[in-house]
Formats: structure tokens, sequence, C-alpha cells
């Protein structure tokens, strides 16, 4: 018995889209889901208990982070994430890799793993496939990630390739070195760049494996916004039906819908809470930079549509004043209508799907958002 069931309960006869449920040990999943980033076991400004009042179904931790601060010792000894950060719901970490290649600029790739320099106090660090799944083993989410190499953006055609049969070989490591199966889902992660060929290879490589669930990396990294949306369509159908979809680092409301047209059933983002630390707001009709001076005297809710209750209370200029003072408040104010307002994009989705009309819901969506726009700025 393992830790993670795939339930596919219907394909949107108008896009392929598809609606699931997700099976875990801490409860289930309606997909397609976004998923708020906690990465220090706290999504940043927000209580348990507010993610619960909007909808958070599942919320993603940083095992790099976590291994450093406190340590995953001390979260073990506490009874695992779960009960640490006071939330009974679904959890998943990923493996530090992502973090291990982007924080560090001295670290040297080899094949037993990662050594690196700790980006806080310069000690040198090792990080191997065994290690990351035994780190995220102590934290004890539900969903763990099987450590990677995460290659640089743009990436040549050779270095791909061996990243590409590397990540590979750890892969086999990870569910070599994974023992709690009944209660931990380990996912694979497709790499390869913008480069068919490799995330062919790398996507048939991983399923041979037979993970029980499946994530596609190395996208959102900056590449243009059609070069994603085409290797997803080519890769995505390379991925069992039967099993989860996680397509990691994505969160702008374009490409969660793109994303769910083209299979995909989870995303994860520090978007939404991390532009909101800066007053920027996700609206029905597009981005809202609340800390400019125009909102100074506006005394209308950030999103004249949205039922949250930051909007039923508090008024852009109330908001535009906290920000401006640096008050916390304020990006608890902005954090909280930026997550709802993800949150009810995905549940419309999700019913958009089951009425079998996702694409009239894109096209709609896109001209009030304003993405069909030349000068559009929006994320």
């Amino acid at each position: 018995m393992t830790a993670i069931q795939y339930e596919l309960i219907k394909t949107c006869k108008q896009s392929g889209a598809r609606l699931g449920r997700l099976h875990t040990p801490h409860g289930t999943i309606e997909t397609p889901i976004f998923m708020p980033v906690g990465t220090l076991a706290t999504v940043k400004t927000m209580s348990p208990e507010e993610l619960e009042e909007i909808g958070a179904q599942i919320i993603l931790s940083n095992t790099y982070h976590l291994w450093l601060r406190p340590g995953h010792d001390i979260v073990q000894e506490a009874g695992g994430l779960h009960q640490f950060m006071n939330w009974d719901h679904p959890i998943l970490t990923d493996s530090g890799g992502f973090q291990v290649f982007s924080l560090s600029d001295l670290r040297e790739i080899e094949e037993e793993g990662v050594r690196f320099r700790n980006h806080l106090s310069g000690e040198k660090l090792f990080l191997s496939p065994e290690r990351a799944v035994e780190i995220q083993t102590a934290l004890g989410a539900d969903i763990i990630m099987a450590f990677d190499e995460c290659p640089p953006y743009p990436a040549t055609y050779e270095y791909m390739k061996t990243s590409v049969e590397r990540t590979s070989r750890w892969a086999e490591r990870c569910l070599a070195a994974h023992k709690n199966v009944e209660r931990q889902g380990l996912f694979g992660i497709v790499q390869g760049g913008e480069f068919k060929e490799l995330r062919k290879q790398s996507a048939e490589e991983l399923v041979s494996l037979d993970f029980p669930g499946y994530a596609i990396g190395g996208l959102s990294v900056g590449e243009p916004k059609p070069t994603m949306n085409r290797i997803l369509e080519f890769t995505t159908p390379l991925l069992p039906e039967n099993k989860p979809r996680y397509l990691m680092g994505v969160g702008s409301p374009d490409s969660l819908i793109d994303g769910a047209i083209r299979g995909i059933d989870m995303f994860d983002c520090v978007l939404p809470t991390r532009i909101a630390r800066n007053g920027t707001c996700m609206t029905s009709t597009g981005r809202l930079t609340v800390r400019n001076a125009e909102y100074a005297r506006d005394f209308r809710p950030l999103d004249e549509e949205c039922d949250c209750h930051v909007c039923k209370t508090y008024t852009r200029a109330y908001i535009r004043h906290l920000i401006k003072t640096n008050e916390t408040f304020g990006f608890r104010l902005t954090t909280y209508h930026n997550l709802h307002f993800l949150l009810k994009l995905m549940e419309n989705v999700r019913r958009a799907i089951a009425q079998d009309c996702l694409l009239d819901f894109k096209e709609e969506f896109f001209e009030r958002y304003g993405f069909y726009k030349p000068d559009a700025k929006n994320f």
C-alpha cells in the first residue's frame, strides 16, 4: 500500500484538463490545485487557521532551509512538520536541490552528491540523494521529492544530457533509500530543459522506476511562456495517467490555467506571497500595486469582485498606508488576499473542467485580466 493514490474523476472534453483527487495520509486534495509555499514551516505572515479559512488544501515546505534551521532532528522530535507547525493537512517537501544549486556560488557536483557552502554561515555541507531522503523522512511530509540536479538556464544540449542522466541515477538511489513508503509518497522529477529528446529520455527513465507521482522541473526559470507551454504539451503525455503530475515553481494566474489545460494537477510558487510584501495584489482585472500614490484616497476594496475577508473589510487607502509605513499587518492583508485569489482561481478551474468549458473560462479570464493586451505586464 503506497501513501499516495491519484483518482482521475473527469477529463474536460473542451480542453483535455484533468479533474482528480489525490489521496494522502493527511487528507484528500481536489486537483488541479495550487500549493502555498511555507519555506520555513510557515507561509509568511499567515497562520494555519487562516490557510484553512481560505481553502488551502496542501502546503509546501523546504528541506534545505529546515535542515539548516531549526534542523530536521528537532522537527522529528516535535512529531514531524504537521505537529511542529500545527497543520493537520497534507504537506509536500522539496528535496533541497533547487536551493543548493541556486543559493550557493561555490558548489562541486560529483556522482555521490553536491558539496557546497551554507549560505548563512559559510559552513561546508554535503547533500546526496540518500541524505535528502533521510532529511525528508524526518520532516514527515506526505509527499517528498527525489534529489535532482537543477541545471542553469540556458544550458547546452551536452550539459543538459549529462545532467538528465545524473538525475535519473540519483532518482534510482532515492527510491532505494526511501523506506517509509506507507506514509510518504516519493515523486520523481523530469528534467531536460528545452530539449524534447532529453525530456523524453528523462520521462521514460523515471516512469520505468514507477514513482507514485511525477514532477516537471526546470521550467519557469527564465524561458518565454510559449516555450514552457510547448515543453508541457510534449512532456505531460509521457507521464502515467493514473499518477499525479506536478509543475514545480509556477504560480502566475495565466500559467496555472495553461498548465491545467496541458494536464498538470499540482502547482506551487512563492509569487503570490513575495509580491504581496511589495504591495502588489492579484485582482479580477489584473495586478494592482496598492502602494502607489494613486490609491492614497481610494476607499474601495482591493478587488470589488472578491469575497475574501480582506476585501470585505479593508480599503486600498488603508492597506496602502500600512504598506508604506512597513506595518506587518499590511503584508498580512495583501498575502491573505493573493493566496485567496489563486485558490479561488483553481476552484473555478476545477468547476470549468467539470462543466467541460475550461477554454471558454480561459478566454474570459485572460480578457478581463489583461493578458491579451500587447503591453500587458501581468505575472
